[in-house]
């Protein structure tokens, strides 16, 4: 990704620097991301990314402001799925699609795989900033804790290399950021702490490959997940937004992004 295209892409070179390292870093790999999408063909309108509310808060005199169905979306379903999701909220998600391809590809046990899918769910339907931690939380109720865990410990681990397993840190991290860049005490201390756990592998595999997973000429496909998502991802009955659990508000958020209310 060409460097001007990212700093324009957050505001400019004033806002990058007000950045804390974090946000420089989750900023770049929403960016990354965003220019992949755009290189494949997709839908004109298949995700929440940049839009606003139907109606912004100085419309004229009269008109309502937008609540439910936002039109410009894809109508979901009573009980939505995972599946529903991917196809009509994440699409295209070809960094999730090749990033569980490359796990699949490489022969890793259908949790890491599906963790490897969901990876960056966090930050593709509610939040960029701390995406992990953002996506463990939402997925907790529906995968199995080695899944989330590992979800939420791969945000911090992506800074750290560990070349003895074949990661090693990101090149774009050095391009962007410069050579001494460091992320926030927090993500040190997460980082250290995943080191030492019994899924520390599970969630080193979702860095490496993550890191490799930007490729606009890949060709990959929902359709080759459905199998390790029906064994592994605890579909509820209700539809995901309407089974009571505790994230059930925030996928009830990615079905209605624009409510004003």
């Amino acid at each position: 990704m060409d460097r001007r295209k990212f700093i324009a892409s957050v505001g400019g070179a004033s806002a990058l620097a007000a950045m804390s390292s974090m946000e420089k870093a989750d900023a770049l790999e929403y960016a990354m991301t965003e220019e992949l999408d755009a290189r494949i063909v997709r839908p004109g309108i298949c995700t929440t990314y940049g839009k606003e509310p139907m109606n912004a808060p100085k419309a004229k005199e009269g008109a309502k402001f937008m609540m439910g169905h936002d039109p410009r979306l894809p109508l979901m379903s009573d009980k939505p799925t995972l599946i529903e999701f991917f196809e009509k909220r994440f699409a295209p998600a070809n960094h999730l699609l090749q990033s569980g391809a490359l796990a699949l590809k490489a022969g890793l046990p259908e949790k890491t795989v599906l963790a490897c899918l969901l990876h960056d769910i966090g930050g593709a339907t509610v939040m960029r900033s701390d995406h992990g931690y953002w996506g463990a939380q939402l997925l907790e109720p529906y995968v199995d804790e080695e899944v989330s865990w590992a979800i939420r410990h791969h945000q911090a681990l992506r800074y750290f290399a560990d070349e003895e397993v074949g990661y090693s840190y990101p090149e774009a991290y050095i391009r962007y950021f410069g050579e001494d860049f460091s992320p926030e005490p927090y993500i040190h201390e997460a980082a250290e702490y995943a080191k030492n756990h019994k899924w520390y592998m599970t969630a080193r595999q979702i860095c490496i490959n993550d890191v490799y997973s930007f490729d606009p000429n890949a060709v990959v496909s929902l359709d080759m997940f459905i199998d390790i998502i029906g064994r592994n991802f605890k579909q509820p009955e209700e539809g995901l937004g309407y089974d009571n659990s505790p994230t059930a508000h925030m996928w009830r958020t990615v079905i209605f992004p624009n409510n004003f209310l």
